[in-house]
C-alpha cells in the first residue's frame, strides 16, 4: 500500500512538472489587404490624385477617417473566435505610407495594443506598400531588410517599379523566427501576359528563403502576403514550393496550409462570380513539424464575417469595399485577411 501511494505521488510531480514547463502559448500571426488606403494628400511624386478631395473619388478627411476606423474593427477582431485578442503579428499591404499606418494604430480598437511600425516607402508607381505590425510585449525584432523586384515589361523594356519584399527576423516566444511579407505583380493587362511577373516575385521570395535555410537548416520561416496567384498556380506550387501538405522529402519545401482550403472553394477575394485565394500564409518545414520546444503551427484560416460580404443590393455576396465600381460603399477591403496560429511549448 505505501508503495502504491509512493508511485502515485511520483506520477502527481511529474504531471505537475509537466503542467508547469510545457505549457503552451498561443501567438496570433495575420496578413491583410487593405485595399487603397490613402491618405488625403496629393503626393507629386505618386499616382494617388483619385484619392483627394479634388480626386475622382472625392476623397476626403470624412471618409479617409471611416476608413481608418472600419480597417482597425477587421484588425482587432481577428482571432476573437479563437480567443485571442489581435494578431501579435500583421503583415500589411496597399497601404500609401508610414503615417496611415500611425494612424491606423492609434484608433481606439487598437491603441491599447501598443503596436510597433516596419515600414519603408516603396518604388510602386501609386505608392502602395508593404508593411509589418507588431505587438511589443510579444516579439522582438532583431533586424529587417528590403528587397527589390527587379521585372521589366515584355514589350518597352522599361522596369516596372512595384513593392519591395520586405524580411524581418525577431524573437516570438524565445524562438527566432523570419518573416517576410511580399504583394507580387498583379494581374493587371491579363493573367497570362503578367505570369512571368509573379514568376520573377516567387524567385526573388525563393532566393531569400533559401539563404536562410543554407545557414539553418532549420530556420523557421514564414512568407506570407497578397501573392496575386492561387495555392494551385505555377508560381506557387514550383518557383515557391509551397506543397499542400508536410510530407516534406526536403527541408526546402514549404507547407501552404490555405491550399486544402481553396480547394474546398473558399478564398480571400471574389470576382466574376468565383473565389480566389491570393491572400496566403507558407510556412517551412521546422514551423510545421516542430515536435520539441519552441514555434510550430497549430491552425490557419481566412477571417469572414458578414459584416465583411454585402448582404443585399446589386453588390449582395461580394465583398464589402470602400467603392463599387464609382460607388461610395463605405466598407472595409477587397481582400479578405488570412491568418495562423502558432504555438509555443516551453
Amino acid at each position: 500500500m505505501k508503495s502504491i501511494q509512493v508511485y502515485t505521488f511520483i506520477i502527481l510531480v511529474f504531471s505537475f512538472y509537466q503542467c508547469t514547463t510545457l505549457p503552451e502559448q498561443k501567438h496570433l500571426v495575420a496578413f491583410y489587404n487593405l485595399e487603397n488606403l490613402f491618405d488625403t494628400i496629393n503626393d507629386p511624386g505618386i499616382w494617388d490624385g483619385e484619392f483627394t478631395p479634388e480626386g475622382s473619388k472625392k476623397w476626403d478627411t470624412q471618409k479617409y477617417t471611416s476608413k481608418i476606423n472600419n480597417m482597425s474593427k477587421v484588425i482587432a477582431q481577428i482571432g476573437e473566435d479563437i480567443e485571442l485578442n489581435a494578431p501579435d503579428i500583421i503583415g500589411l499591404c496597399e497601404v500609401e505610407n508610414r503615417q496611415v499606418i500611425h494612424d491606423l494604430i492609434k484608433t481606439t480598437p487598437l491603441k491599447k495594443f501598443n503596436f510597433e511600425i516596419i515600414h519603408k516607402d516603396s518604388p510602386d508607381k501609386r505608392g502602395i506598400d508593404v508593411a509589418l505590425l507588431y505587438k511589443k510585449t510579444a516579439f522582438k525584432e532583431i533586424c529587417s531588410s528590403w528587397h527589390p523586384l527587379n521585372i521589366y515589361d515584355a514589350d518597352s523594356g522599361n522596369r516596372i517599379h512595384t513593392r519591395d519584399q520586405l524580411l524581418v527576423t525577431g524573437i516570438l516566444k524565445k524562438d527566432t523566427i523570419h518573416i517576410i511579407v511580399n504583394h507580387w505583380p498583379s494581374r493587371y493587362g491579363g493573367k497570362q501576359r503578367s505570369i512571368p511577373h509573379r514568376k520573377a516575385a516567387a524567385s526573388l521570395n525563393r532566393s531569400i528563403i533559401d539563404s536562410l535555410l543554407r545557414i539553418n537548416a532549420k530556420a523557421k520561416i514564414l512568407t506570407m502576403g497578397d501573392f496575386n496567384d492561387n495555392p494551385n498556380d505555377q508560381s506557387i506550387i514550383t518557383f515557391l514550393n509551397a506543397q499542400a501538405n508536410c510530407n516534406f522529402s526536403s527541408h526546402y519545401e514549404l507547407y501552404n496550409p490555405l491550399a486544402k482550403t481553396y480547394k474546398q472553394g473558399m478564398g480571400t477575394l471574389y470576382y466574376r462570380g468565383g473565389w480566389d485565394l491570393f491572400d496566403q500564409i507558407i510556412i517551412s518545414e521546422s514551423l510545421c513539424k516542430n515536435k520539441g520546444k519552441g514555434l510550430q503551427m497549430d491552425t490557419a484560416g481566412i477571417f469572414n464575417k458578414p459584416f465583411l460580404i454585402q448582404q443585399n443590393g446589386k453588390f449582395k455576396g461580394n465583398l464589402h469595399r470602400t467603392y463599387g465600381g464609382k460607388t461610395y460603399l463605405n466598407g472595409y477591403s477587397d481582400h479578405l485577411p488570412v491568418y495562423m496560429v502558432l504555438k509555443a511549448r516551453e
